[in-house]
């Protein structure tokens, strides 16, 4: 694969690179900002996405307090780039504390939220509008209704879901095909070697009902780059990971997850490649997958992510990553493992469908706006 071979993006007709730019860190203002990067830094890895023949950007009204969305505002402007970005912004998250309208699924937020990102994005429409996480108290009905109203007003073209449980992303799915509103094309989730958690639901559910996955953190918040390595007096590293209390939260370091990065390290050697990119390589090339989102805080970083479409793993070596990466199987998925109760039912059952997308051309390599 190379970053200009576009692929339909779920059940739509949305040409998409299968390497996406994500924009978390673009900007110092907010929680992250003390990992953000700044204006210089952030164009340049924005004008070098664009010219690897890359279209696909992803960012959300949450990030860096607005500033990301205002920064791709001006770089697309300037590029002259609009046409020919997939622009991706998300909503749910409070920026107003103390007004309970400015958060959560609902239609006032979900209005409110498109509006401001409208005007920080410099843009009449949005391409790709997600529901950035799942509220829990929003009924999926005025959801779903919402979403296709802005899609019938023109200020977005496709809708998805990001963060939800999979019962929902169906149901929300099911009541826009029962009701002939806008489908929902698209479902944002954390995967990576150390988080596979979609697959016995998510990527089934996906393919099944039109949805491209786009995976975010396909490097373990950083666990899968190389930065870190396990010591006598505790993790040895220099990333952030190591003053974010998010690695403690999530139970990072634990020894699965370092038997995974040993795995993964043997794995680069022997294929002569970095670790992000053998990595990037296994979640890109995973059923379902429809792009993989990119947090690159740097041009030299950015480089490095980009050739992780350039080879092919090797069937053993892929074997070992799945190996030593694997979840212990949960009811009721382990009852279809092995050929169990196939004779009862009277069929072989696979739980790994084929990759759903397919290349829809391949373009020229863009040039630098």
């Amino acid at each position: 694969m190379s970053l200009d071979r576009y692929y339909l993006l779920g059940r739509s007709g949305l040409r998409v690179s299968p390497l996406a730019l994500g924009t978390l860190t673009f900007g110092t203002d907010g929680a992250r900002g003390s990992w953000g990067t700044n204006k210089e830094t952030s164009r340049a890895v924005f004008d070098r996405y664009l010219a690897a023949g890359g279209n696909f950007i992803d960012t959300a009204e949450l990030y860096t307090h607005g500033t990301s969305e205002a920064m791709l505002g001006e770089f697309i402007s300037e590029a002259r780039a609009r046409d020919r970005v997939v622009l991706t912004t998300k909503f749910a998250y409070s920026l107003e504390p103390g007004n309970p309208n400015a958060s959560g699924n609902g239609r006032k937020n979900m209005i409110r939220a498109v509006e401001a990102s409208l005007r920080r994005l410099r843009t009449d429409y949005i391409d790709l509008y997600l529901l950035h996480t799942w509220d829990r108290i929003t009924p999926a009905e005025e959801v779903v209704r919402a979403f296709d109203d802005l899609v019938r007003a023109g200020k977005i073209r496709y809708a998805g879901l990001s963060d939800v449980p999979a019962w929902y992303a169906a149901r929300v799915q099911t009541l826009a095909e029962a009701h002939s509103q806008a489908p929902f094309i698209n479902i944002q989730l954390q995967y990576s070697l150390i988080e596979r958690s979609i697959e016995p639901e998510f990527v089934p559910l996906a393919q099944s009902l039109g949805m491209g996955i786009t995976a975010w953190s396909p490097l373990g918040l950083g666990l899968l780059s190389g930065k870190y390595r396990p010591g006598e007096s505790g993790v040895q590293g220099f990333g952030r990971l190591m003053k974010d209390a998010t690695a403690q939260q999530l139970r990072l370091f634990s020894e699965r997850n370092w038997r995974v990065v040993a795995t993964l390290e043997s794995v680069a050697k022997q294929v002569e490649r970095s670790m992000a990119q053998v990595a990037l390589n296994w979640v890109a090339t995973q059923p379902g997958i429809g792009s993989v989102i990119l947090g690159a805080s740097s041009v030299a970083q950015l480089e490095d992510n980009l050739a992780a479409l350039d080879f092919e793993l090797p069937a053993e070596l892929r074997r070992q990553l799945d190996q030593v990466s694997a979840n212990p199987s949960s009811f009721p998925y382990s009852m279809f493992e092995d050929g169990y109760q196939s004779g009862m039912i009277g069929a072989a059952v696979s739980d790994k469908p084929v990759r759903y997308a397919t290349p829809v051309g391949t373009g020229n390599t863009a040039s630098a706006p």
